[in-house]
């Protein structure tokens, strides 16, 4: 065998043990006489050490040749070392080497391999097999996996029953854009990747699967954002017979239970939150709640005087910044300038100082009294020693801006703790949207969620004002999990799709098979969509998912490990029936 033990589990219990590791030189430090090796593998590092006058000398001259990432097996004795290391799991004892094979040699890594590297990412993407080997790459695929395990576990002591759904699927115009993939059989037709099972845990559903649930991929054709990936994975649950109350709490017991298992934190009942309140509170419906900052609409204290930027506002809104009338000017400009950056897009902004004795002092003093400053204060809640910033203009727009700029004065005053965890649900989503560029209503969620049952009514009449029996589930900030109760009556799917500038061809094209599989008998269903990509980085108090997936994809969609997407030749594409146009 390759070895008897790793190198993270041997202690002064295996004293005077005969011992066989294998794994890979972190380090070696040759002192001469003496030649100390780090031995790493998965599970830890153990110390080698070939001592001149103990060690063979073959097998000490064969231990100086030996490189960074050599790959080795030892065979030893374990013996205590004089000199311990409380800082590893190994550190009591090293291991005297009799016999050494070099089983692989390696060339110089291009980083360094150690918990910090003096590699960028761009780099260490390239060789993102060398990476995974650094302990917070690797730690983070072993979180990932024990979320995925407690996942299993719980869903399955809950009746669910894991089922796989086809990649290969019908493209539907809905949602992001697809990837596609052209079949070779069937001559310019192609299939589909599909950005999440949804309609395949509808069919489950109609046939009577009761509980469903799978760990997938799921693939949308986006303009990538930082930390977004053209592929991620879904925890994707449905469940028959239930309402919106049976799945917010099923889905909250899994979150409670990951919190507890994996992290040992207790959680009360999830407070729960209209999408109206979220996006008027915090302006945007996924709110960080780990720190006060709610807006004060300002609107009734700060129009109708004779500053004409406030007077032509849809919206004068603030946030009272904690301790923030110690800011120098320097680092109110400094903000300033940051919410005039194209990403927020604000042309300026206001503020106002509530200085510890009690006065109120702001960049529009000109135009407002003591008395009007402390309406602001009331408005937002600011206390004395705090400033309030404040935003104007259209409506929506502006609580955009704050939402983003009240999100980077949290991280610049460290109130966004990693270790801190706020779960919320947002509900009461509104079921569409218009566009303005298609002049038409979209479907908020997707076309399957069913309206509000007091809403229905409106669906000829106000499309626009029905909520839907949708809920999101938010934790520290982020939207981990969403989800709806779905139509299951025909006549009202058919309204739905009208409502959504589908005609009946289009529709019975494109769903066809749901609509037929719903005359079957299809019963009340719902579920929920958990991002795990997102709920293990932030579980793991990260805010980039990109270490817990073992190869993923730059900013540009690309795998430059593996250099894809790739040119594909002629043959093959004669083969798809296809040509090529890279000139349109």
């Amino acid at each position: 065998m390759y070895r008897s033990h790793t190198c993270g589990e041997l202690n002064l219990s295996h004293n005077n043990t005969e011992v066989t590791l294998a794994g890979w030189v972190q380090k070696s430090r040759d002192k001469g006489f003496m030649i100390w090796v780090d031995l790493r593998d998965r599970y830890g590092i153990t110390q080698l050490i070939f001592d001149e006058s103990r060690t063979d000398k073959a097998v000490f001259d064969l231990a100086k040749t030996l490189g960074r990432e050599f790959v080795i097996q030892v065979k030893g004795t374990v013996i205590e070392r004089e000199s311990k290391n409380p800082n590893m799991a190994t550190g009591d004892i090293e291991i005297l080497v009799t016999e050494l094979n070099i089983l692989n040699q390696a060339m110089l890594p291009p980083f360094t391999i150690e918990d910090e590297t003096d590699g960028g990412e761009d780099i260490r993407m390239k060789y993102r097999y060398l990476d995974i080997r650094r302990n917070p790459v690797k730690n983070s695929l072993l979180f990932r996996h024990k979320v995925t395990q407690e996942v299993r576990n719980y869903l399955s002591d809950k009746g669910f029953c894991e089922v796989e759904t086809p990649y290969l699927i019908k493209s539907t115009p809905e949602g992001a854009r697809d990837f596609v993939v052209p079949s070779r059989m069937n001559p310019g037709q192609f299939y589909a990747l599909p950005q999440s099972p949804q309609t395949f845990k509808q069919l489950l559903m109609v046939g009577g699967m009761d509980k469903y649930f799978q760990i997938v991929k799921c693939f949308r054709d986006e303009d990538l954002r930082a930390d977004r990936q053209p592929e991620f994975t879904q925890i994707d649950c449905e469940m028959a017979f239930v309402e919106q109350e049976d799945i917010i709490n099923m889905f909250e017991g899994l979150t409670r239970h990951l919190l507890k298992e994996l992290k040992g934190i207790e959680v009360d009942k999830f407070p729960r939150m209209t999408y109206e309140h979220a996006m008027k509170t915090y302006g945007n419906d996924k709110p960080d709640i780990r720190f006060g900052m709610e807006f004060g609409e300002l609107n009734a204290v700060a129009q109708h005087k004779d500053f004409g930027v406030f007077n032509s506002a849809e919206l004068v809104v603030g946030i009272a910044v904690p301790g923030g009338a110690s800011y120098t000017r320097k680092e109110i400009d400094a903000y300033i300038d940051w919410v005039k950056r194209p990403q927020v897009g604000a042309s300026g902004m206001v503020y106002c100082k509530y200085e510890a004795d009690g006065s109120l002092k702001s960049s529009v003093d000109k135009f407002y009294d003591q008395d009007d400053l402390k309406k602001w204060a009331e408005a937002t809640g600011a206390k004395e020693g705090d400033i309030i910033f404040v935003l104007s203009g259209p409506a929506n727009k502006t609580r955009a801006q704050l939402s983003a700029l009240r999100m980077e004065v949290s991280t610049r005053l460290g109130l966004r703790k990693p270790d801190e965890f706020a779960p919320l649900w947002v509900v009461d989503f509104p079921l569409l949207e218009w566009d303005e560029d298609s002049n038409r209503f979209h479907a908020m969620h997707h076309p399957f969620t069913s309206p509000k049952p007091e809403d229905i009514h409106l669906i000829s009449t106000e499309p626009g004002k029905i909520r839907a029996n949708a809920y999101d589930m938010v934790l520290n900030g982020n939207e981990i999990g969403g989800g709806s109760i779905r139509i299951h009556d025909k006549d009202l799917q058919a309204r739905m799709f009208e409502l959504l500038g589908f005609t009946k061809e289009e529709a019975e094209n494109q769903f066809g098979f749901l609509m037929n599989a719903f005359q079957f008998g299809a019963p009340p269903h719902g579920g929920l969509a958990f991002g795990l990509d997102r709920l293990v980085a932030i579980l793991g108090g990260q805010e980039t998912i990109r270490d817990f997936i073992a190869f993923p994809k730059n900013n540009s969609g690309r795998d430059v490990m593996i250099d894809a997407p790739s040119v594909i030749d002629n043959k093959q594409l004669d083969e798809l029936f296809i040509k090529l146009n890279l000139n349109s």
